[in-house]
């Protein structure tokens, strides 16, 4: 669980970096997350968004309707954690499209900017990574299982 006190730092230095009347002000603090399952893999794919590699995430739709979550809209905000759950990147979400596994495009596997950035390589990692976080034998995972692709850019960078 992140620190609230670290977390509200880091979203009021964000506030103080923008100029008075900026949209953002009037915001409250966004949600909190780190990439993929957390620790190791949480510090290594932030490290690729903070580097401008990574543009591009995606999650199981399955685990929004599990959770009982929304799903992202375009011009969300969200805290990235890192590895150790200290804020590290604010986002800002661009684009949010559903498709079936199956259908995502070269494109979007290449702007998740992960291994080789090839589509082959991105469907064995997010198979792997899927198989291994979701476990319901009523949805099992399927090349159909539905997708919540998002598009982001950074908006503010730790240090």
């Amino acid at each position: 669980m992140p620190d609230t006190e670290k977390l509200n730092h880091f979203w009021q230095s964000y506030l103080q970096s923008l100029p008075a009347g900026h949209p953002h002000r009037s915001l409250s603090l966004p949600e909190a997350w780190g990439f993929g399952s957390g620790g190791d893999l949480a510090e290594e794919l932030g490290q690729l968004v903070y580097d401008g590699v990574k543009t591009a995430t995606c999650s199981l739709l399955w685990e929004y309707e599990r959770d009982n979550e929304s799903i992202p809209s375009v011009g969300s905000l969200s805290i990235i954690l890192d590895g150790q759950e200290t804020p590290w990147l604010i986002i800002e979400t661009t684009e949010i499209t559903i498709r079936p596994f199956n259908e995502v495009a070269p494109v979007f596997a290449a702007e998740e900017g992960e291994g080789d950035r090839s589509l082959a390589y991105w469907r064995a990692a997010h198979w792997r990574f899927f198989g291994r976080t979701w476990d319901d034998p009523a949805r099992p995972i399927s090349e159909q299982m539905p997708l919540v692709c998002e598009r982001f850019r950074v908006l503010y960078r730790r240090g």
